[in-house]
């Protein structure tokens, strides 16, 4: 698969029947994309960028910083199979949400950590996960919702 500007996706820009999508950035979107690939209950995945200003941003672009752009992935699920809450742990599980614009040694503000939400039930479930999960840190998250 190669990568995508997710503000208009070609491939995932509506899901599928009783499916629902879901889009995190945190990190490299490679090894973002993996780890929700070996879920069951993910049907499909595509990495790009999204969250920054310029409809159709270069990897060079994305990469000097001046776009806005984070790494994501965008995913598409079945809620009968893994809950958005399941998603979110998996989300908070893969990265160090408190690292700012970074993840190890990727460092730039498109490596930073960010929750897209599709609808205000996603919003309102990772805004109270975010605040659940800074009880396990002694710095703020970082995370971007």
């Amino acid at each position: 698969m190669g990568t995508k500007d997710l503000s208009t996706p070609p491939v995932l820009e509506k899901a599928q029947g009783s499916s629902q999508l879901a889009t995190f950035a945190a990190g490299c979107f490679w090894s973002v994309e993996l780890v929700f690939q070996r879920k069951d209950g993910v049907l499909q995945t595509q990495v790009g960028y999204t969250g920054g200003h310029d409809n159709k941003p270069s990897y060079e672009a994305v990469c000097s910083g001046t776009t806005g752009h984070a790494e994501a992935v965008r995913l598409e699920y079945d809620p009968k199979t893994i809950s958005y809450d399941d998603l979110l742990t998996i989300f908070w599980n893969k990265h160090n949400p408190t690292q700012g614009n970074r993840q190890g040694g990727d460092i730039g503000t498109q490596y930073r950590s960010a929750i897209f939400y599709h609808d205000e039930e996603q919003k309102n479930l990772a805004e109270a996960s975010k605040t659940k999960r800074q009880n396990n840190y002694d710095v703020p998250i970082t995370t971007e919702i």
